[in-house]
């Protein structure tokens, strides 16, 4: 039972028979409508944004099942935001702001794929990397909303 891997980034929503899931999928002569219908269906919700998914394929069955991954932190917080873009100068050009709950939001959409162990770090984490995007946590630098974190600012919104 000789088991294949193919990791590709589709766009939520709009895989297609073609390049990149057609040309690595191709060799392994498996049902490719099948394989793109179903990702398709479980990446809807993340429509317009880059996703990684896996294709998990049994080579002497041709049987696969598909697992999806989240998308980067970064697009789900341009999402959420509406912006197209993040900063081109990050320390000095801040183009939005995330409210603390938004932050909060993510971190729970990426818990499983995040190095934290609880919503809190998972949230400061999300805040880390508002950082390198040029935008403000709650109207403040995201490094002094980690802080306010640390301090219990914000213990009745990060409830478990």
């Amino acid at each position: 039972m000789a088991k294949d891997t193919v990791e590709v980034l589709i766009e939520g929503g709009s895989a297609t028979p073609g390049p990149p899931l057609g040309p690595a999928l191709g060799p392994f002569g498996i049902n490719m409508m099948q394989v793109v219908d179903e990702i398709n269906s479980k990446t809807a919700d993340f429509a317009g944004m880059k996703v990684p998914v896996k294709v998990n394929i049994d080579r002497d069955t041709k049987d696969f099942d598909i697992e999806i991954g989240t998308p980067p932190t970064t697009a789900l917080i341009m999402q959420e935001l509406g912006i197209e873009k993040a900063s081109h100068e990050p320390g000095l050009d801040i183009v939005n702001d995330l409210p603390i709950e938004t932050a909060l939001k993510i971190a729970r959409m990426k818990f499983d794929s995040l190095l934290s162990n609880d919503y809190k770090a998972a949230t400061k984490e999300v805040m880390g990397t508002c950082v390198s995007m040029g935008l403000s946590v709650d109207g403040k630098d995201p490094r002094e909303a980690q802080k306010d974190v640390d301090a219990g600012k914000y213990d009745d919104i990060l409830v478990e």
